[in-house]
């Protein structure tokens, strides 16, 4: 028995033991082999089956994307600033509901989180097939606002639970204590809450942007088609058949969650700067 914990303990300090390598080498193979096809599909001229790499290779669908008579660079930006400004209203919307859900128990809580999950539970094109109607009648319809207002339906959820489990774990306490020593609600907000809730905010902005990011139903439904974003154009050029277009196309469309990702690795793995800072007090 002493002889298996201490080999459980040397692999421990050694590292990941086979088997945690050989399942992330497969999660990780899982995730990024689809993405590799894409990748060849954008430089290639002419790739026919059975050939195994492209008889011609070229940089046509870069010239396009990039050219000034392309759609996809004034999408990009259309997207990313749907997807920024769905995040902030989620974080303004969603940090108050969160602390309400995590630190308090009133009568209706369950049937209250039920409703926040309603909108990940019922199919999205239900959804938004009933609000068309309602924004049609309020001219929100084919406006961008319309289609950042629909966004929230999704993303909120997201932003309201990751903060309400965030809270949960949350001790107000500290923040009593700050305001006894004299500091003013503001200052108990950014020195004292922030810093603890950071991790989790972090991580709900994260899941929040990429999901306003992918929004292909909702945007098309409520955008009427005068609201270009990537995912549009993406799924456009895929149904005409046009491969080099889409997989350049999707290269950039997956930039920002591997970025959003690569940045946010320290909170996900529970790692962050503001928990060590905490401890340390």
């Amino acid at each position: 028995m002493l002889m298996l914990t201490n080999r459980h303990t040397e692999n421990s300090r050694d590292g990941l033991s086979g088997p945690v390598w050989f399942s992330l080498i497969l999660l990780v193979s899982w995730l990024v082999l689809p993405l590799i096809p894409l990748a060849i599909w954008s430089v290639s001229r002419s790739w026919y089956f059975p050939d195994i790499i492209p008889s011609a290779f070229s940089l046509r669908a870069w010239n396009y994307v990039f050219s000034s008579t392309s759609d996809v660079l004034p999408a990009l930006g259309v997207t990313t600033l749907i997807a920024l400004c769905a995040t902030l209203l989620s974080v303004i919307i969603g940090l108050p509901a969160g602390r309400a859900l995590g630190l308090y128990q009133f009568r209706g809580k369950a049937l209250v989180e039920l409703l926040i999950l309603a909108p990940t539970i019922v199919p999205g094109i239900a959804v938004a097939l009933g609000l068309h109607v309602v924004f049609l009648s309020l001219g929100l319809a084919g406006s961008y606002l319309g289609v950042l207002i629909v966004h929230l339906i999704p993303t909120l959820p997201y932003m309201v639970l990751v903060m309400a489990g965030v809270f949960a774990n949350y001790n107000p306490d500290t923040e009593a204590q700050a305001r006894s020593l004299g500091a003013s609600a503001i200052q108990t907000f950014f020195y004292v809450t922030l810093p603890a809730i950071l991790p989790g905010l972090l991580i709900g902005s994260l899941f929040t942007f990429l999901v306003s990011w992918s929004q292909y139903i909702l945007t098309l439904l409520i955008g009427g088609g005068r609201v270009v974003t990537l995912p549009l154009l993406l799924f456009n050029f895929a149904s005409a058949g046009r491969n080099d277009i889409t997989g350049a196309i999707s290269m950039i469309y997956i930039l920002p969650g591997v970025v959003l990702l690569l940045l946010g690795a320290r909170h996900l793995t529970g790692r962050s700067r503001a928990v060590e800072s905490l401890r340390q007090i």
